[in-house]
């Protein structure tokens, strides 16, 4: 998995195969020197794959990720065997170096340079492997008593929420602990029928007050007419008493 200059991380590429889907993988390039190390990938079926930073230059005991992409498939395969290769290219370069230093000649042999090779091979696995599932546990969710038993298990938890550390502690809970929370269906009911009483009651008093008033209303207008009856008697004595 390594060379003298880079550990290359994974030692196969594994991509997944899918029609007409582009797919992708992963690679780690790590600096295993105290020196700058220039890298370049390739492939044998460049017009297959792409690889993002495909060349670059490491740091000392530094570490990068490139991403390897497979263009979509048009077939499926009768077997997932593939023949692809990629090749990791690595040299030591000069300290502080960057991209503007970086030169297709470097990775060409010469004396004194010392050009490091690892291969790495590509391998198709499933896009959706399915997921293995126990045979009892099969089972046991397609019994009828098992979703009835886990629907009233999910019922006592919401309506019975006694707290957790009593159950833990094993300890008796007092009867405050166990009184039934009131879901919130029931507090909206209560509320709806405390506001009704208050409107009803509310609606009493005006009617009452009203009551009064109109009570009012007509004992003044009865003593208006027996004042005015008494006036006219008086005015009309006081009247023949002068024509005499």
């Amino acid at each position: 998995m390594s060379s003298k200059l880079l550990r290359v991380y994974p030692s196969e590429l594994k991509i997944p195969y899918e029609v007409k889907k582009q797919r992708s993988c992963f690679m780690e390039l790590t600096n295993r020197t105290d020196q700058y190390v220039a890298f370049k990938v390739k492939t044998t079926n460049p017009r297959k794959y792409s690889v993002r930073h495909a060349c670059g230059i490491l740091l000392p005991r530094s570490s990068c990720n490139l991403t390897v992409t497979m263009q979509a498939p048009m077939e499926m395969l009768s077997d997932h065997h593939c023949k692809d290769k990629f090749l990791v290219q690595s040299v030591v370069v000069r300290d502080g170096a960057t991209m503007k230093d970086f030169l297709p000649e470097l990775f060409v042999k010469a004396p004194g340079r010392v050009i490091g090779e690892f291969k790495l091979r590509v391998v198709y696995i499933a896009a959706n492997p399915p997921s293995p599932v126990p045979e009892e546990e099969e089972e046991e969710d397609s019994s009828p008593r098992s979703e009835v038993i886990g629907c009233e298990e999910k019922r006592s938890l919401v309506f019975n929420a006694t707290p957790t550390y009593i159950r833990a502690s094993g300890e008796e809970p007092s009867c405050a602990e166990v009184t039934p929370v009131k879901s919130r269906m029931d507090e909206e009911k209560e509320c709806a029928i405390a506001v009704e009483e208050k409107l009803k009651l509310q609606y009493k008093m005006e009617l009452l007050e009203e009551t009064r008033s109109s009570q009012q209303q007509e004992g003044f207008s009865l003593m208006f007419v027996v004042l005015v009856f008494m006036s006219s008697v008086f005015i009309g004595h006081l009247m023949n008493d002068i024509k005499v």
